[in-house]
């Protein structure tokens, strides 16, 4: 087994909720090459100048070679044991969305404060550092779309109704109430919080499981928590052939590349929508940064004091640099 790489919290506080860092953190399961894409977010972030490391939550089935790829590329690996629903016969949307569960576990990091959740299939293109700034005791995600296929199977999509356009389509009142505002879970503000941690995993064990897994979870447990940001923060690729109104890619800061055949490091360009050139732009602006030698975190002496200072802080440590030699 690798090193098993964590930060450990300092007061009583901490581990009941507030620690005094701040963290991006991502989830990574199994030994296919999803790793990739979490390198490639771990430049991204580097890149974009964060001061805040990337804590990689990784299942005991990810090899040591791939958590020693993700330590030299500055991360904060820790293991996690999986969560997993009940015993069930639900068709989830993507049969490997079960093992997303396990994503709960990130509440317990309670050395940190606050986190921002980012998916390993997410590029971050600028500096969202002040999103860490939000007031506290809310839940902050990016509002999702209802109008590709892996809908079909929800009454939005059967008659076309989506939040994204809700005057396009109305909300027939002989359906119930409007369905509340439900936020894509593959970014997220959060804070971890112990008596949340248990009660998440306590309440998942009550919930029977739903098409989109966690998601859904999360959108039930923090329904009346939600705060929508805008899609900048995370734009789901189908916004652009869906809702290309509502988006304005100049201003978009991270991207999440979850729509069908768009993964970069898988990319072919032959499945449905990924000959468009703003896809194929995104791509490359993806693999622009991966295939950025200069980005490596042993590269750059900086990096090394950055994520020195993020550790100590974490731990409620001043970072004091030492003075110069010349």
């Amino acid at each position: 087994m690798a090193p098993n790489i964590t930060t450990v919290a300092t007061t009583e506080q901490a581990k009941v909720g507030g620690g005094n860092g701040r963290a991006f953190v991502t989830f990574l399961a199994g030994n296919g090459d999803y790793v990739k894409g979490v390198v490639g977010l771990a430049k991204g972030l580097r890149k974009a100048k964060s001061k805040y490391p990337l804590v990689v939550a990784v299942l005991p089935d990810v090899p040591e070679e791939h958590r020693k790829i993700l330590v030299s590329q500055g991360c904060i690996v820790r293991e996690i044991e999986p969560v997993y629903p009940p015993e069930n016969q639900t068709q989830f949307a993507m049969a490997y969305y079960v093992i997303n569960y396990s994503k709960l576990r990130i509440w317990e990091f309670v050395d940190f404060n606050k986190m921002i959740y980012l998916d390993g299939d997410i590029q971050v293109f600028g500096n969202i550092d002040y999103l860490f700034d939000l007031p506290d005791n809310y839940f902050y995600a990016v509002m999702d779309c209802f109008c590709e296929k892996t809908w079909s199977h929800t009454p939005q999509y059967q008659i076309g109704y989506c939040q994204q356009c809700p005057h396009k389509v109305q909300w027939p009142s002989h359906f119930g109430p409007k369905p509340p505002l439900y936020f894509n879970a593959g970014m997220f503000v959060y804070e971890p919080n112990l008596a949340t941690y248990h009660d998440l995993l306590q309440t998942v064990q009550l919930t029977k499981p739903t098409s989109f897994a966690e998601q859904d979870f999360l959108n039930m447990y923090f329904k009346d928590k939600y705060k929508p940001i805008p899609n900048m923060y995370n734009l789901v690729l189908a916004m652009l052939w869906r809702h290309p109104e509502n988006v304005d890619l100049d201003k978009v800061q991270v991207v999440h590349y979850c729509a069908a055949g768009s993964k970069p490091w898988r990319f072919t360009g032959k499945e449905e929508n990924m000959d468009r050139e703003d896809i194929k732009m995104l791509v490359k602006k993806w693999w622009d940064i991966y295939e950025d030698e200069t980005l490596n975190f042993n590269n750059n002496v900086v990096n090394m004091e950055r994520f020195t200072k993020a550790m100590l802080e974490a731990r409620g440590i001043q970072y004091v640099p030492a003075p110069s030699a010349a």
